[in-house]
């Protein structure tokens, strides 16, 4: 299982082949419908939901444009609360970091809990190579890794398995994780939550290490803050002796009111309540309450490269809510896997593409993965337009240009495969900028449309293959207009 699955084929030819699995898309097609409807409702509660979201996108707008200073501000809050803060510019030196920090415990167990960033920068897999082993305890998390499985959802990383796959999956490997499966384990719910509950309570008493991520950290107390709705983050964040603790520098709010608009954006478009059953608030170390020793491990890994773009960095904004998944009808359709990422759907078609450049194929091909139906940029609780951002990305897959990579500003070369895309962009512009050349191809394309072929040759077919080509008309518009109207109301 890899954090990043790079090497991955591109987007389109993942996608072709999920869709042929109809055992996938039934179970996305159910669980998405079902959450985004409860989602819906959950909004709708609220008169002021539109204000809440426009306050949750200029606060992350202010904060993003003084990220130094309130990182800064976290440090220092954070240090004086008696916990340590470690720096990472990239995933190699994060996972050193950590492994160091457990070796340096003498233990060879941790439990994780909140742990997209980890995800993204392979930590169990770190660890593992340092005979170290990461036990998942979100319910979804364990599943996906007793499977051996990668996640397809930011909050619902195993939506793709059904309650009998889960099933399969504990009766066939809870037993070389630790404590096994009930004898005679059904695939209700109830009975699948308590053999998750009965492997893992072991697991949170014997743990001295506890791995987290966290939702947002605020600058001016140096508190962080973990929701869920399982009780397995409480476990975590108090019963270890040490807390270690890796999170994206872009989870960074400046005040404890600040934080308001989120805990109540954040329940309705996620898990679609009005407040997280389990929310979990840690200000350093305390004698005698929680753990003993805390540890805070902020990670660049391509977000301060982001926040020099000016239209991508709103992709920063992002507070792991998942409602953008829900609704987009390719990520319905194809599943989370196909993306190659951490970061699925449209949240992660413009974020892993800056995070990890768009030099390998499938991140070259990640902005392609939507029709720019604009549902996304509808439902983000911070009003981040995925669209722009999209073809923003598209123009530097096809054109290249300037960017910054590792702080370096760099000239990109355009992605190989579009050389194609750059001649009919430029056809295109050299005739719609010539009048009497644009008249004169639409009368030979309605003159031989009776010869038009179904589908585009050579690279045309990429497109074509997909999508029925639009039937050429029997007469141009501009033909018809002089010949029905006769120049009146304007002309042509």
């Amino acid at each position: 299982m890899s954090g990043t699955f790079v090497g991955m084929p591109a987007f389109p030819a993942a996608a072709r082949e999920a869709v042929r699995d109809t055992t996938l898309r039934g179970n996305l097609r159910h669980a998405t419908h079902t959450i985004r409807a409860k989602r819906a409702r959950a909004v709708a509660e609220l008169d002021d939901w539109e204000r809440l979201r426009q306050a949750g996108k200029r606060i992350k707008d202010r904060t993003l444009r003084h990220l130094d200073r309130y990182l800064v501000q976290l440090e220092e809050s954070v240090t004086a609360a008696g916990g340590v803060v470690h720096w990472a510019a990239d995933a190699d030196e994060a996972n050193r970091i950590v492994s160091e920090l457990v070796k340096a415990t003498g233990e060879t167990e941790v439990v994780k809990v909140k742990s997209m960033a980890t995800q993204e920068i392979a930590l169990n897999e770190a660890l593992e190579a340092q005979g170290i082993h990461a036990y998942e305890t979100d319910l979804a998390e364990l599943i996906v890794q007793l499977g051996k499985d990668r996640p397809s959802h930011i909050l619902v990383p195993a939506i793709h398995r059904n309650r009998g796959e889960i099933r399969e999956i504990f009766t066939r490997e809870m037993g070389e994780w630790g404590r096994p499966a009930p004898e005679g384990l059904t695939d209700t719910p109830a009975d699948l939550a308590e053999a998750a509950r009965l492997h893992l309570r072991e697991k949170f008493l014997r743990a001295k290490v506890g791995v987290s991520g966290a939702n947002f950290m605020v600058a001016e107390t140096g508190t962080l803050v973990v929701v869920e709705s399982e009780g397995n983050g409480r476990m975590c964040l108090t019963l270890p002796e040490t807390l270690i603790s890796v999170v994206g520098i872009e989870k960074i709010v400046p005040t404890w009111q600040d934080l308001e608009v989120f805990l109540q954006t954040l329940p309705r478009s996620s898990t679609a309540e009005r407040m997280n059953p389990y929310t979990s608030m840690w200000t350093g170390t305390t004698d005698g309450d929680g753990p003993r020793t805390f540890h805070l491990v902020l990670l660049d890994n391509g977000r301060t490269d982001t926040l020099a773009d000016e239209v991508g960095r709103q992709a920063l904004r992002c507070i792991r809510c998942s409602a953008c998944l829900n609704v987009c009808p390719v990520y319905e359709r194809a599943g989370g896997h196909a993306y190659g990422s951490v970061y699925p759907g449209p949240i992660g078609a413009i974020l892993s593409p800056q995070l990890r450049g768009t030099g390998s194929e499938i991140d070259a091909s990640l902005p392609y993965a939507s029709s720019l139906c604009g549902a996304c940029y509808e439902v983000c609780p911070v009003a981040i337009d995925i669209p722009e951002v999209l073809v923003h990305l598209r123009e530097r897959v096809v054109e290249g240009g300037e960017a910054v990579r590792e702080g370096n500003k760099v000239r990109l070369r355009p992605a190989k495969g579009h050389a194609a895309e750059r001649a009919a962009m430029r056809a295109a512009r050299w005739a719609l900028t010539r009048p009497g050349a644009l008249r004169t191809g639409q009368r030979l394309a309605s003159r031989t449309r009776r010869l038009h072929p179904r589908t585009l040759p050579g690279p045309g077919k990429a497109w074509s293959g997909t999508r029925d080509l639009p039937p050429v008309p029997a007469e141009p518009f501009r033909d018809w207009w002089q010949r029905t109207r006769g120049g009146k109301d304007g002309g042509a």
